[in-house]
């Protein structure tokens, strides 16, 4: 299998938090892509844009992209993938969604504060 090269971009472009550009690049490929890899592409950038929304204070967006996410990503039997770990990045998403349904209001602001200051927004490693 030929893994394209702008999947290399927008796992770039998550890792980096430009979750807003992750989403269109991967859209792009996500139009394209026949299972499992449509379902992967989409979990990624169902993530990247929940991430986006919890930055701009958008926690049900949040909490509801980042579920999403993880549901297309559990459905898929990828366990890693151009040699990044796809099972490590749903657990990183599993640890934010924990925290996204938790939050109050109140909370979302330092939360986010500390999600950047530690770089702890999921990411995909290699494995």
């Amino acid at each position: 299998m030929t893994i394209p090269e702008t999947f290399f971009v927008g796992v770039e472009q998550l890792n980096t938090q430009q979750f807003y550009a992750c989403h269109d690049t991967l859209e792009a490929l996500w139009f394209e892509a026949m299972e499992p890899e449509k379902s992967l592409y989409q979990g990624i950038l169902q993530i990247a844009v929940g991430c986006y929304h919890l930055g701009n204070h958008n926690l049900k967006g949040a909490t509801i992209l980042v579920g999403e996410g993880l549901r297309r990503l559990r459905q898929t039997e990828e366990v890693d993938y151009a040699g990044f770990d796809i099972t490590d990045f749903i657990h990183q998403g599993e640890i934010l969604l924990g925290r996204l349904q938790h939050l109050t209001a109140n909370e979302i602001l330092p939360f986010l504060e500390e999600l950047q200051e530690q770089n702890r927004f999921p990411c995909l490693k290699l494995i």
